[in-house]
């Protein structure tokens, strides 16, 4: 498996220049910056989770290093609903092009929310996940944010 086409046509149609990054397979944004030599705090993950009561949660999309973790107590307040992480199998189908745990960071590709954290914002380049195991996406920072048009808070 290779990128999704729907992340290159989407990147492209956008007219976003970006790099593909094929590396070893990596199941984790830790691993991911590991291989590629880099610092945890460099790599963008995406984090699925469920918000509101439970008869009427949605799926959000928690954009964040890869080296922090998601306060769900902070994004909840943030949020304004409860918030918690989502199993594998409640959104396995929302991602038919990508492998499991392997999600780009835009939303806009599943008509699904961002949050993303504002650390993120320290560096000028975002490295992410790029819908499978083995290959990630360098997009400057500033192309990121006009794509995901994420909600910037901190939460990590």
């Amino acid at each position: 498996m290779s990128v999704p086409q729907r992340l290159k046509f989407f990147l492209q149609s956008n007219h976003i220049s970006y790099e593909n990054i094929p590396h070893s397979t990596t199941y984790t944004a830790q691993g991911t910056a590991a291989l590629m030599r880099i610092s945890g705090r460099e790599i963008a993950k995406t984090v699925v989770l469920r918000a509101g009561p439970p008869e009427q949660e949605h799926t959000i999309l928690a954009v964040l290093p890869g080296a922090r973790h998601v306060k769900l107590d902070k994004l909840s307040a943030l949020v304004g609903q409860p918030v918690r992480l989502a199993d594998e199998l409640e959104f396995a189908g929302l991602f038919p092009d990508c492998e499991l745990g392997a999600m780009p960071p835009f939303g806009a590709l599943y008509n699904l929310p961002v949050f993303m954290d504002e650390s993120l914002a320290r560096d000028k380049e975002v490295v992410f996940n790029a819908g499978t195991h083995h290959d990630a996406v360098r997009v400057a920072y500033t192309d990121f944010v006009r794509l995901a048009r994420p909600t910037i808070c901190a939460f990590a």
